[in-house]
């Protein structure tokens, strides 16, 4: 009820997205989800603007296009969302999609229907990959599958150099890092999810949480259920793993309960941040943060055998507790800075002495007090660290 669509124009136009009604060149059509209004204008204006702009493609090559998401279906095993952007895609089809390849052994379309061919903007779910590709990786057809095999084995083998001169350039990093200020904290996890396209956007999420002090570090991350293997590798590196909308085999379930290792299960990326998040507060060394409690002031002193010297005081300010750090002030200038050694109040010890009533006092390890200085209190509180 409250959309403005004159509001919207007005706002599009600052990034030079013109309406033709207003002399530009953008067209607009004012759709509802609610009342269907404006779908099949919509619809026209795409395959308008597709006509006007030549967006075309020639269906008879080879299949070229992309990897929108994929899983690892317990059945069928690896299944891959493509987008078909060049050519046409057939059953029997020798295909490379990231590091991994295959041949396409079946193809289904939006609606779960079995296809032979797809052709250039055909979304369809192709199963036969070797692996799980990641999303957003290309996908194209091969002539043969010594072909596939040598593209795919020089693509592993360069990301696999890749990750060498990272991992290398992160510990040097990290050794200038402890050089500079002192050790930094992980906080190691293992990723396992339904999807490629969830594991992206977790790692993506949980990354930014880290800081200069505590940092997560992904250990490994892929499609699938929660293995033997992941529990082994979270046990021998102290690290957690997070299911997301998947499980741990039954295997698997009993070792992390025999190792005491913690799997969490998640459905929503939030939650994975929120816990991470609270996590690595863990792990920041709390702020320290100085509470002043009160202020007396030295009207006796008096030596005690065996005690030393004892102040007679009268509390100006605030209150002074048994256990609390002190300051000793003259002239306004710190002249020591210790712990209170006794309090009392006539002959009995007190655990704290309020504001107008007079005490006794005494320091640790400490007896140069004189009459007419001030005794400062206060208590260091810890307060949590928060990213």
């Amino acid at each position: 009820p409250s959309a403005n669509i004159d509001r919207v124009k007005q706002e599009l136009s600052e990034y030079e997205l013109i309406p033709e009604d207003w002399g530009g060149s953008t067209i607009f059509v004012p759709v509802s989800a609610h009342t269907h209004e404006g779908i099949d204008t919509l619809l026209e204006m795409i395959l308008l603007t597709a006509e006007v702009s030549e967006l075309k493609a020639n269906p008879n090559r080879a299949a070229r296009g992309l990897i929108i998401e994929a899983e690892l279906d317990k059945g069928k095993g690896p299944v891959a969302t493509v987008l078909v952007q060049k050519g046409t895609l057939h059953i029997g089809d020798i295909v490379i999609a990231g590091k991994e390849w295959g041949r396409v052994r079946a193809m289904f379309n939006e609606m779960g229907k079995k296809m032979n061919e797809a052709g250039p903007a055909a979304p369809v779910e192709v199963l036969g990959l070797q692996g799980t590709p990641a999303a957003g990786d290309d996908f194209i057809v091969v002539a043969d599958e010594n072909q596939a095999k040598e593209v795919t084995g020089y693509r592993i083998r360069k990301e696999r150099d890749a990750k060498l001169v990272k991992s290398a350039k992160s510990a040097m990093e990290q050794m200038l890092d402890k050089i500079k200020s002192g050790e930094v904290k992980h906080l190691p996890v293992i990723i396992k999810a339904d999807v490629q396209g969830s594991i992206e956007a977790i790692e993506g999420t949980i990354t930014k949480l880290s800081n200069d002090e505590v940092s997560v570090q992904i250990l490994h991350s892929a499609v699938g259920p929660i293995s033997d293997s992941d529990v082994t590798l979270a046990k021998a590196s102290n690290a957690f793993i997070i299911g997301f909308n998947v499980r741990a085999i039954p295997h698997a379930r009993d070792m992390a309960r025999q190792d005491g290792v913690d799997i969490r299960y998640y459905s929503i990326i939030y939650d994975v941040a929120d816990d991470i998040k609270k996590a690595l507060e863990g792990m920041l060394s709390p702020e320290l943060k100085e509470k002043i409690l009160g202020y007396a002031e030295i009207r006796n002193v008096f030596n005690i055998t065996g005690v030393g010297k004892v102040a007679g005081c009268m509390i100006t300010e605030g209150m002074v507790k048994r256990g609390a750090k002190v300051r000793l002030l003259r002239d306004n200038v710190v002249i020591h800075d210790g712990s209170l050694g006794q309090l009392k109040r006539f002959k009995d010890d007190v655990k704290e002495v309020k504001e107008g009533y007079e005490c006794g006092m005494s320091f640790e390890n400490y007896n140069d007090i004189q009459v007419g200085d001030f005794i400062e209190c206060y208590e260091i509180e810890s307060i949590a660290a928060k990213l």
